[in-house]
């Protein structure tokens, strides 16, 4: 009997503890993040699936200034591990590799000579210029001399995270290493994805894009207007505007009586492009807002520096 089209993808995540509903749940959530109506859940189900049937195109993830926080909010979100792993070969991610020490950077060199050219870069921490880039090293070479070896080689650099965006809280005043993110270390063009961590919906969203060929467009500072095109503020269920009547219109009364937003509070929802109140986190939970903290601006260029005192208004 003929396998119907797409049963071998099924099977593969089946294997990896992810069922078919699953997916389509996760696919679900990848739509609304990527500002798409809801009819279009079975098309972005189909491209991740044509992305799963090509050759899975490799990819280098470089650690640098960070915490670690994308990779994790990355690696354990259920089911995104496994439908990225699934659509991507990592050739080195330190964090989940075997190998460590020399043969680590081995890895390394050779994914780099033997991809060249081809390979996507997925950078995550800021990198520190000041005193030939001394304040931060990995296996005896300073970030600033990995950075240099390694990304200008990639096919497209990927900037997960703020730090690895703008330089994140490593750049905050007064950034004794001269931290930076890597489009202005390095001079090179990036897809910035920021927020502290970045969403693993928009990484996915994006690795998608790119290796179906479709243009991604993006704003001044290099994030994908998919996900960073409007504020918090703009899609925030809290929000409250001036005029209550608009608002009881768009989200109805029994918002409106419930709902209160955070702004006197000091939430930057109306500065900060990111999608947090339609992608969330922890697999569509919730969001900082929807907990009750405000919006810190996590995703905006410098936000440490010009964000903070973050529970004043701006």
């Amino acid at each position: 009997m003929k396998k119907e089209e797409g049963e071998g993808f099924y099977e593969k995540l089946e294997k990896k503890g992810v069922s078919r509903r699953d997916f389509l749940k996760y696919c679900t959530a990848l739509t609304a993040s990527m500002g798409l109506a809801s009819s279009c859940v079975g098309k972005v189900a189909k491209s991740i699936e044509k992305v799963a049937s090509k050759p899975r195109p490799p990819v280098v993830w470089l650690h640098f200034g960070e915490c670690t926080g994308c990779s994790e909010a990355f690696l354990r979100t259920p089911n995104v591990g496994a439908i990225i792993l699934d659509t991507i070969s990592v050739e080195y991610h330190e964090t989940i590799m075997a190998a460590a020490g020399y043969q680590a950077e081995k890895s390394l060199d050779d994914a780099v000579k033997k991809y060249k050219g081809k390979f996507v870069c997925v950078v995550e921490g800021s990198v520190a210029t000041k005193y030939n880039g001394s304040y931060g090293r990995v296996g005896g070479k300073t970030f600033l001399e990995i950075a240099k070896e390694v990304v200008p080689k990639a096919a497209a650099v990927i900037c997960v995270g703020t730090c690895a965006a703008y330089g994140g809280l490593s750049a905050a005043a007064p950034n004794p290493g001269g931290y930076k993110g890597i489009k202005d270390a390095l001079g090179v063009s990036t897809i910035n994805l920021p927020g502290c961590p970045m969403n693993p919906l928009n990484l996915l969203s994006t690795i998608v894009k790119y290796l179906n060929k479709e243009p991604i467009e993006l704003d001044d500072s290099g994030r994908p207007l998919f996900a960073y095109g409007e504020t918090v503020h703009e899609k925030c269920p809290r929000r409250v505007h001036f005029d209550n009547d608009e608002f009881v219109e768009e989200f109805g009364s029994k918002e409106a009586e419930l709902g209160y937003c955070l702004y006197h509070m000091g939430c930057k929802g109306p500065e900060t492009y990111n999608n947090c109140p339609t992608a969330k986190y922890n697999f569509g939970t919730s969001f900082p807002v929807q907990a009750g903290h405000p919006c810190i601006g996590c995703s905006e260029p410098d936000f440490w520096d010009e964000m903070t005192p973050f529970y004043e208004e701006s």
